[in-house]
């Protein structure tokens, strides 16, 4: 599977940001999928996952209410909506497949997001 992340940028602070990841190669469904975020000197943090159908969903406290991630699975498409951002979202944003849970298989080669105050 091969992961591509879109749609970062350069934001105000309570703006607005779409990102997408688009997946090509073995059935999207059967990955359970999952964004992650690592800013400057910090570790890497796991942001939102959504099950294989999007029944299931989970969000790290800091995000609750401002993200929502989403997908399409027949656009093999998964995406998160960052509303109400903040300077401290600010980081490189991952895009990650997983066939088993607690472990990611596949990752994107992440995408800049930037909210200035």
């Amino acid at each position: 599977v091969q992961l591509v992340e879109s749609g970062g940028g350069l934001v105000q602070a309570g703006g607005s940001l779409r990102l997408s990841c688009a997946a090509s190669g073995r059935s999207f469904n059967s990955y359970r999928m999952g964004w992650f975020r690592q800013a400057p000197g910090k570790e890497r943090e796991l942001v939102a996952t959504i099950g294989k159908i999007g029944g299931s969903t989970y969000y790290v406290d800091s995000v609750k209410g401002r993200f929502t991630i989403s997908r399409d699975n027949a656009k093999s498409t998964v995406y998160l909506q960052m509303n109400s951002l903040k300077p401290e979202d600010t980081a490189i944003y991952y895009c990650a497949a997983s066939l088993q849970i607690g472990k990611y298989d596949y990752w994107g080669q992440g995408i800049q997001v930037t909210v200035s105050s």
